[in-house]
């Protein structure tokens, strides 16, 4: 017997999943009163490789939208790539503030950086700004999260409880 060719993975479904484990990071990384200091620094560099993946997976419509940007792009893609590019300076001065003051993952992997106001300061303001964009990215693409979750998690569950509808059987037909 021939064995099944393996399914590639739905491209959907993996960002969504990713979106979610990001934005639940974003929300506790942003918690560094509840998380304590250390899980804090931790979970915002794992939030940094993750957002590098998510930009990987994501990348052909970055170059399309940028190529495309001042030509034929629709008005939504062109609001969406503007956010995005919001998004990712704040990200990224945000992260590189962090490693900056960092006081307990550098020093522990033997790294010690000379952390001042301010790079603190500048910390505090991206994240305020992180919590802004990060909102208005999620109202953006409100419509796809919730039909994601519709599709991917809800329908699921609520077919668990279901039994598969009696497969059509052919009457005998007598010779």
């Amino acid at each position: 017997m021939a064995a099944k060719p393996a399914r590639s993975p739905n491209p959907t479904k993996t960002n969504l999943w990713l979106d979610v484990a990001l934005f639940a990071a974003m929300l506790l990384a942003l918690a560094p009163a509840f998380t304590g200091l250390a899980i804090h620094e931790w979970l915002s560099l794992a939030l940094a490789a993750t957002c590098v993946l998510h930009l990987l997976l994501h990348w052909a419509w970055i170059v399309t939208a940028l190529t495309r940007f001042f030509g034929r792009l629709a008005a939504q893609s062109r609001i969406n790539l503007v956010l995005n590019l919001a998004l990712f300076i704040d990200m990224t001065v945000l992260m590189f503030t962090g490693v900056m003051i960092s006081r307990e993952a550098l020093p522990l992997l033997g790294i010690t950086l000379a952390g001042d106001r301010l790079w603190t300061g500048l910390h505090r303001l991206t994240a305020d700004w992180a919590v802004y964009i990060v909102g208005l990215h999620v109202a953006v693409h409100w419509k796809w999260i919730l039909n994601g979750f519709k599709r991917y998690l809800l329908t699921p569950i609520l077919s668990l409880g279901r039994r598969p509808a009696p497969a059509a059987v052919a009457p005998e037909v007598e010779a």
